[in-house]
């Protein structure tokens, strides 16, 4: 494995819990695939708030749309084998729909072009209020026209996903879990991963919650529900090593695959642009894909109750990115796009010298934490709140053992002045001076806000 790599694997993880505890957030996994093979592979927080149960990277969470992916893998396979043509019509294939939905061609369906109800006139499900729609309900709902005419727009549509799982029954005469399963998931290798809540006995489950808004605390929701008839548009469940490795096999360059390069390709090309988005995103064949700092990527997104999900596949550099995360209200493109923000800045600017590897460490002080981190040449005083920590971020230039001077700036701060780090007898290090500023271990830091803050109670403010 490249040094930039590893020196950027060894930051990963501290950024991220960081993250994690200062949103108060009840955990999150992450992995990181290279070349098709994990590198990384770290859990934080909680399974469950309720209990206490640790999280581990061997829990699974709800993967909710990245289902879509795996759907569309499996249209591919079925296509390869001659089964089907991406130009038919959905309607060869799946009776009783209405004609227009009979009329839309499979691949009008796969890149959300056909103009379905994205989850038709009552969606509680979602909300637990009742079960997940039967096939025969899903059917009954696909008797409603579409709402726009097919090919004009990108309309998001689980829907049309679940009419595609009654595609892949009606070709293969198979029920959807059970092909997909031995088709996509085992064929790729992937051993925490199934089409719907059918785990293996004793498979640990990461608990879904909601935020803490409405009630002022977080509550845990239920989970091991089944999805049925809409498992093809949101309802796998997964870990992130498991999907880190599934779309890194996706990956037109994957060395090896269940699907050729053509398809691979098909569904990773953007075909739609969202439109009247903030985010600057697209959607090919059952994948988003987008750009993050100038790198390109395709992946997808979850969301179901108490679960929010994002992967990241980066072609050009081999490298997946997977965040789960057990809550409403997680930051999870925030933590993706800082994943990428520190793989890249390795990369570009290389793994740092023996020499400047003892200036790292998380320091405390007035506005909070500083991570002293050395990147290529340069020691950086990153800012582990930022999406990119190293955005605006001092460089030191080291003088010696102890001491630096800060070479870049922004004028805001102290360009041109002296850093500094204070030992004890033992050599440990214990403070850090950043030109008049000293900067204390968090333990430290604490301490000092608990005396301070006991002090001021005792002050009873004039009316």
């Amino acid at each position: 494995m490249a040094k930039w790599l590893e020196a950027a694997l060894d930051y990963i993880p501290s950024w991220l819990e960081f993250q994690l505890r200062e949103s108060r957030q009840p955990g999150c996994a992450i992995a990181v695939a290279y070349r098709g093979r994990v590198v990384l592979d770290r859990a934080f927080g909680f399974a469950d708030c309720s209990t206490g149960e640790l999280l581990t990277p061997r829990h699974r969470f709800r993967a909710a749309s990245h289902s879509k992916s795996f759907t569309a893998a499996g249209i591919m396979k079925l296509r390869e084998s001659v089964a089907l043509s991406l130009d038919d019509s959905i309607g060869k294939h799946v009776a009783g729909l209405h004609p227009r939905i009979a009329s839309a061609r499979i691949r009008q369906v796969l890149s959300h072009g056909s103009g379905i109800s994205r989850d038709g006139d009552d969606c509680d499900y979602y909300y637990g209020r009742r079960p997940f729609p039967t096939a025969n309900e899903l059917m009954l709902a696909l008797k409603s026209p579409p709402l726009i005419k097919p090919n004009r727009r990108f309309k998001y549509s689980n829907l049309g996903f679940g009419l595609l799982g009654l595609v892949i029954e009606a070709v293969t005469g198979e029920p959807y879990v059970r092909w997909i399963k031995r088709e996509i998931v085992d064929a790729m290798g992937l051993r925490e991963t199934t089409p719907d809540m059918l785990m293996p006995r004793g498979a640990p489950l990461a608990k879904g919650h909601t935020d803490e808004m409405l009630l002022g605390k977080r509550a845990a929701v239920p989970s091991d529900y089944v999805i049925g008839a809409l498992a093809s548009a949101v309802g796998f469940v997964s870990t992130a090593s498991d999907l880190a490795t599934f779309y890194a096999r996706l990956s037109p360059r994957a060395k090896s695959s269940v699907i050729s390069v053509r398809s691979r390709g098909e569904i990773t090309r953007a075909k739609w642009r969202n439109l009247h988005s903030s985010a600057n995103i697209s959607y090919g064949l059952g994948a988003l894909s987008g750009t993050v700092d100038g790198w390109n990527w395709f992946g997808h997104s979850g969301g179901l109750e108490g679960y929010l999900s994002r992967t990241k596949m980066l072609p050009a550099h081999d490298l997946t990115v997977c965040v789960l995360a057990n809550s409403a209200d997680a930051a999870v493109e925030k933590w993706i796009n800082g994943a990428i923000h520190i793989l890249r800045t390795f990369h570009e600017r290389g793994a740092p010298p023996p020499r400047l590897k003892d200036w790292n460490g998380r320091w405390w002080g007035l506005w909070g934490a500083v991570d002293l981190l050395p990147v290529g040449t340069a020691v950086l005083a990153a800012n582990p709140r930022f999406e990119n920590p190293f955005l605006d971020a001092s460089e030191l230039r080291i003088i010696d053992r102890d001491n630096a001077r800060i070479a870049v700036s922004t004028g805001f701060m102290f360009y041109g002045e002296s850093v500094r780090r204070k030992r004890n007898r033992d050599g440990r290090i214990t403070e850090l001076w950043l030109a008049g500023d000293k900067f204390v271990p968090g333990d430290v830091r604490a301490a000092e806000i608990a005396r301070r803050s006991d002090l001021d109670r005792t002050i009873v403010p004039k009316s």
